[in-house]
């Protein structure tokens, strides 16, 4: 208990000192002096808490699925008396007002002059009411959002410039229909900001959210991959941040994964250190490991024999009784 209060929880019951977490955290912000990846700690109640950012690297092998548009939010172009556009407002209340509106407006004046006098004229009025026309047709199309997208290539650079910063690229990937569903680059780097209370499924959330992913959090796992190829999947009540805190702040050693949870496998130390052999060496790994296996299996089918020839001898002298020797 005591323990608990004074520890960094990094897991489900599992604790560090406060001391060892404060001495890797001076370590670690020492290597990314003059970088945004050094982490503030501060002390709340007595638990040390601290956050920053934190690299996260693609490891998925399947596509992952990016939303057609951000949560509670929608595209709102500037409006313009010649754009269909006009008098739109792309949000639920909007559209009904609007719609409620259309009917009740009246018509445009038009005043008609002699042929004579304005020979253009009659060109203006059925420019002007063509023109409106075109307009009422398209307001009953703002309820979708799928017509908002699909007229979004006639948008000037400064208003695609806007809407992309509500949108964080992967890699310089940016939502488009046609490659909405995609695979990162294997490796490729990322980060998100993120504190030491946050468990697994937490990070996995606003890593998520960042890049407006549909896919499910429970899609995904987090691992940790050192350069000997050993590979640790984070549990569920796991906090990432600590954890990659105590693996010390280099990334050729250590370094953070995103995987599929079907797809990801966990690779123990005792294996990695073979893993970077090449074939004849591991075949002959192989070869040495049977010949001892075999010595061994011998040596116990040797002992054993010895043991039921030594019992078969005490029992076959019980009828002769006492005399038996």
């Amino acid at each position: 208990m005591d323990e608990a209060h004074s520890g960094v929880p990094i897991g489900e019951n599992k604790f560090i000192s406060k001391a060892a977490v404060l001495s890797h955290l001076k370590t670690y912000n020492l290597y990314y002096e003059g970088q945004n990846l050094q982490l503030r700690h501060r002390e709340e109640e007595g638990e040390l808490i601290f956050e920053g950012l934190l690299n996260i690297f693609w490891g998925l092998r399947r596509p992952i699925r990016l939303q057609m548009q951000d949560d509670h939010e929608r595209i709102r172009p500037p409006p313009s008396s010649t754009s269909w556009h006009s008098g739109c407002n792309l949000d639920s209340q909007g559209v009904s007002q609007e719609a409620r509106q259309v009917p009740q407006q009246s018509p445009p004046t038009v005043e008609v002059t002699p042929p004579d006098s304005h020979p253009e004229g009659n060109g203006v009025m059925e420019e002007q009411s063509e023109e409106d026309s075109e307009t009422s047709a398209q307001l009953l199309r703002t309820k979708s959002d799928a017509g908002v997208l699909r007229r979004g290539q006639r948008r000037s650079p400064s208003d695609q410039r806007k809407i992309r910063r509500h949108r964080v690229s992967i890699n310089g990937h940016f939502y488009n229909h046609k490659t909405a569903v995609f695979t990162p680059a294997y490796g490729s780097v990322t980060n998100v900001r993120i504190n030491s209370c946050m468990t697994t499924p937490q990070v996995l959330r606003v890593l998520l959210n960042k890049f407006k992913i549909e896919n499910s959090p429970d899609d995904f796992a987090i691992y940790l991959v050192h350069a000997s190829g050993e590979r640790v999947k984070l549990k569920r009540s796991d906090y990432p941040l600590p954890l990659r805190v105590m693996q010390g702040p280099c990334e050729q050693v250590c370094k953070v994964f995103l995987m599929e949870e079907d797809l990801g496998e966990e690779v123990t130390y005792d294996v990695a250190q073979y893993i970077k052999f090449e074939m004849p060496v591991l075949q002959s790994f192989i070869t040495k490991l049977k010949e001892e296996e075999d010595r061994e299996v011998q040596k116990l089918q040797r002992k054993y024999t010895y043991l039921r020839c030594m019992i078969e001898k005490q029992l076959g002298c019980l009828p002769e009784g006492p005399t038996c020797r």
